[in-house]
């Protein structure tokens, strides 16, 4: 029997990580909130990713910190003690969000299809959002706002960020035109090239550009900052580990353009505007490339597809191997620069 969603008052979402799914997912809640203006909703988020998306409106956030293992799901359970939800959205195949959901009361609990409700989330959940034979990640969490009766899934971002950030923000990019390269991923096989990115750094200088360096504090991102500036003849503005996650979306709005491989920063910049050059190699950007920017992505994932795989593959299948980045060429990457520049009147 059909579940009648008219009535829902109290609705809490499951999404722990990561920084680019979380991004995705805001554009759904937004999407439900504008459908269901006075519904309560308590968001279950990771520790990390709270603090990009701490300020949203209208959210009371329960952070589930992974890293106390067991102690999390205990956690859990007393910070949501009490409370009984009209609808669970349970948003992240994982086992562990799948323990986290029996952790949370709700009536109607919807997951994904059959055939991405994995790591056991068919068997916590009893409402499915419909089948897409090839999503991009975020039109796949739209399904969730459809399934409980939202129409307008046009995808719209709205999320604060203190004065504070934006002041930071503004004294580091002035009134220039800004690059900015985010340019670590969470893996180091999906890193580009330090020389190239230098290649397409120096390109951007001579088009009347500031280079601006942006990422964590991780060793491995720092040292790829210093390797890529190594490369370049030019000075850049190196703000890699210096920044608070508000205060590198406050940049990423400034900014002019963004170039970075498949990770968090890419998919933040697209919820603030600001056009992305994506880099892919091992994971398909039909599902998980810059949402309103996949025009200018340089990819090579096709061709290292068709090489490890002799039949065709699932759609969110990913590339294996430690080398496939270097497959990107600058000199692609800098003709997508190009066309950007010029549809974006940068040029």
């Amino acid at each position: 029997m059909k579940a009648d969603f008219s009535s829902i008052r109290s609705l809490c979402l499951l999404r722990l990580s990561a920084i680019g799914d979380v991004c995705h997912a805001v554009a759904m809640v937004q999407a439900i909130q504008q459908h269901y203006p006075d519904l309560a909703i308590t968001w279950v988020i990771g520790k990390v990713e709270y603090q990009l998306l701490k300020h949203l409106p209208g959210i009371e956030f329960v952070i589930f910190d992974k890293s106390k293992g067991w102690r999390s799901y205990a956690q859990l359970r007393s910070d949501l003690k009490g409370q009984h939800f009209d609808v669970l959205l349970h948003m992240q195949v994982a086992l562990r969000a799948t323990i986290a959901s029996l952790m949370i009361k709700a009536r109607i609990r919807v997951g994904f299809d059959k055939a991405r409700a994995k790591e056991g989330q068919w068997l916590v959940t009893n409402h499915a959002v419909e089948p897409i034979a090839e999503p991009h990640v975020l039109d796949g969490f739209m399904g969730f706002a459809k399934a409980i009766g939202v129409t307008d899934l046009t995808p719209h971002w709205h999320i604060p960020v203190p004065q504070a950030d934006t002041d930071f923000a503004t004294q580091l990019i002035g009134n220039d035109k800004v690059l900015v390269i985010c340019a670590a991923a969470s893996k180091a096989e999906r890193n580009w090239l330090p020389e190239r990115y230098a290649a397409a750094a120096d390109y951007a200088i001579s088009q009347g550009f500031k280079v601006m360096l942006c990422g964590g504090p991780t060793v491995l991102e720092k040292n790829l900052a210093d390797v890529i500036q190594s490369h370049s003849q030019h000075t850049f503005d190196n703000q890699v580990g210096k920044t608070t996650l508000t205060q590198l979306l406050a940049v990423l709005k400034q900014a002019s353009l963004v170039l970075a491989p498949d990770t968090g920063p890419l998919h933040m910049a697209v919820t603030q505007g600001t056009p992305v050059i994506g880099l892919y190699a091992h994971s398909n950007p039909g599902r998980t490339g810059p949402y309103h920017f996949r025009q200018y992505t340089v990819s090579v994932y096709p061709q290292v597809i068709a090489k490890q795989f002799s039949a065709e593959v699932k759609w969110g299948t990913r590339a294996k191997g430690e080398h496939l980045m270097a497959m990107i060429e600058a000199d692609d990457v800098i003709k997508n620069m190009k066309k950007l520049m010029v549809d974006h009147g940068m040029s």
